[in-house]
């Protein structure tokens, strides 16, 4: 007979085409909330091998591949809908906003493959225009995904530094190739990569394994490039997330992270999902459902019981020999209690968990008129846009925020789905999407709800410092600060990947999906390979549950 791995092996070159049972609906058109199956009572008289607590997308991946090897496997959410941050909302009146995640560019190639996504209607527009910076000074760079227009780009705005310009971007795609080459080598596939290996990968090239380990974002871009605006246009790409500045050791590691992927053989890119974030995470529940997986929403679990399942909040226990943990390893320690391993008690504690971002969603009249490339429908409006600042005010606003003190000006990201996906939005309006930073988690004088209308201002006005239609092209705005994120989708602290991605607590040295207490496992962002929509950490924990796992 051949063993879970290799009966997974067979399940995941073909892909499954079943369809959902009578009772089931697509998650996509009831943006998730699919309610309950059945009635509690019932799933608890049933015999599961697998509980996963928590319907985010690495959860529903987990649980695709655990039902597809024969896994009898219950999914437990405690909110009305599945996807946790990667799900679909609608603030305002016929309008689709995911809460956290914007943009996908690090959805494992595997995952898409293996589980049939595009089968199942899952749809990547990248978003050619790559990243648009304006400058105060009415300049401004487009760093295309295309390398020849991109190259273009930066010779007009440097042109003294398209030399070391090359060597940066070409030192990405050396680290890239040596830890995440297209094949079965790609370290994010190992559950647990060693040092040993990370260096023998990155041999004798210094300027590599800095780039992994040591530099701040601000020594890398002064490494290469001698252009301030040049180096303003990046700073931001290596604290995405972050709660350090560009100048702390560390932080190019988060750039490398970020540009690592290579979605449809495009290496770094980035891009927009038809119909929103949340598709992915819809798609991974009827995939999972059509393999055999419960999944069910408004069940709250208040303990992991090691060995024997979980005790929900209602008082029902339900048994299962495995409970793997979507939910963030903060919150996995809470619902274990007593029962947590006192070392990876401590090991879980160790890891900064404390957001300093803030999500603000918009819809919008017409798209925004940049000062610097005037126009509301223009090439530099197919990618994502950031507003930079420079190094001073970078260092500034991250002490302020960690002082609880609102920052006089505040980075940004933009991300304009509309421009490649109208079926989010009414005819005529467009969504925009800001990823900003830095905020406090905990204000020194008030709190989020005395203070979120300030901060929805001032991270309009730090976008509006380089427009001539803000904030008159804004319709609708909605804030969601650190809290606003923990208490709507369950992060702990609000932050984003379900804890620091800082080198200290990467790669070799994250959480692993296997954890000391019998039986309890961890499939979310805090594992192995880190967070973002990849789906892959997912992954990891149903092969290595199906490999060692009795």
């Amino acid at each position: 007979m051949p063993d879970p791995l290799q009966k997974l092996a067979l399940l995941v070159t073909i892909p499954v085409m079943s369809v959902l049972s009578s009772a089931e609906q697509p998650a996509a058109p009831l943006l998730g909330r699919i309610g309950l199956p059945e009635p509690i009572s019932a799933l608890a008289r049933r015999s599961w091998d697998v509980i996963i607590v928590g319907a985010g997308h690495n959860g529903l991946a987990c649980a695709a591949y655990l039902a597809r090897a024969g896994k009898r496997v219950l999914v437990l959410e405690s909110r009305d809908r599945v996807g946790g941050a990667c799900t679909l909302e609608e603030p305002f009146p016929g309008v689709r906003f995911s809460p956290c995640a914007y943009v996908c560019g690090l959805l494992h190639p595997k995952v898409i493959e293996e589980l049939a996504l595009e089968a199942h209607g899952f749809e990547w527009m990248p978003a050619s225009g790559g990243l648009f910076v304006p400058f105060e000074d009415g300049s401004s760079v487009q760093l295309w995904n295309d390398d020849e227009r991109c190259e273009a780009d930066v010779r007009q705005l440097a042109p003294g530094d398209v030399k070391g310009w090359k060597a940066m971007i070409d030192l990405k795609a050396r680290l890239r190739e040596a830890l995440r080459p297209e094949n079965d080598r790609d370290l994010w596939l190992d559950p647990s990569p060693t040092r040993e290996e990370i260096d023998r990968r990155i041999g004798s090239d210094e300027e590599a394994r800095s780039l992994l380990n040591d530099w701040s974002m601000l020594e890398c871009v002064q490494h290469f490039i001698s252009d301030e605006r040049l180096q303003m246009a990046y700073l931001g790409q290596g604290v995405i997330g972050t709660n350090a500045s560009p100048s702390h050791p560390g932080t190019a590691s988060v750039w490398f992270h970020h540009g690592s992927g290579r979605m449809y053989g495009l290496p770094g890119a980035w891009g927009y999902v038809r119909g929103g974030m949340g598709t992915i995470s819809f798609i991974l529940c009827d995939v999972a459902r059509e393999s055999g997986a419960v999944v069910a929403t408004g069940v709250s679990v208040a303990r992991i019981l090691p060995g024997e399942g979980v005790e929900l909040e209602s008082g029902e226990r339900i048994a299962a020999r495995h409970v793997v943990s979507n939910a963030d390893p903060r919150v996995t320690l809470r619902l274990l209690g007593a029962a947590a391993d006192s070392q990876w008690k401590r090991d879980v504690e160790a890891v900064p968990i404390d957001g300093v971002t803030v999500k603000v969603n918009m819809t919008l009249r017409e798209l925004p008129n940049f000062r610097a490339r005037p126009g509301t429908n223009e090439p530099h409006h197919t990618g994502q846009v950031n507003t930079p600042l420079t190094i001073a005010e970078w260092d500034a606003g991250h002490r302020k925020a960690n002082a609880g003190e609102l920052p006089d000006r505040i980075w940004t990201e933009l991300y304009l789905h509309t421009v490649y996906d109208q079926s989010v939005a009414p005819p005529g309006v467009h969504t925009l999407s800001v990823f900003a930073q830095y905020v406090p988690t905990t204000f020194a004088r008030g709190d989020w709800d005395s203070r979120r209308k300030e901060v929805g201002e001032r991270v309009v006005a730090s976008i509006a410092r380089f427009t001539s239609n803000f904030p008159d092209a804004i319709i609708d705005l909605e804030v969601l600060g650190p809290p606003d994120i923990e208490a709507r989708v369950g992060l702990t602290g609000g932050h984003i990947f379900q804890g620091d991605i800082l080198p200290a607590h990467m790669w070799e040295k994250r959480l692993t999906a296997r954890t000391p207490m019998d039986g309890v496992w961890l499939c979310g962002a805090g594992t192995h390979p880190g967070g973002s929509v990849m789906a892959v950490n997912g992954r990891n924990a149903a092969m290595e549950l199906l490999r060692t796992g009795k």
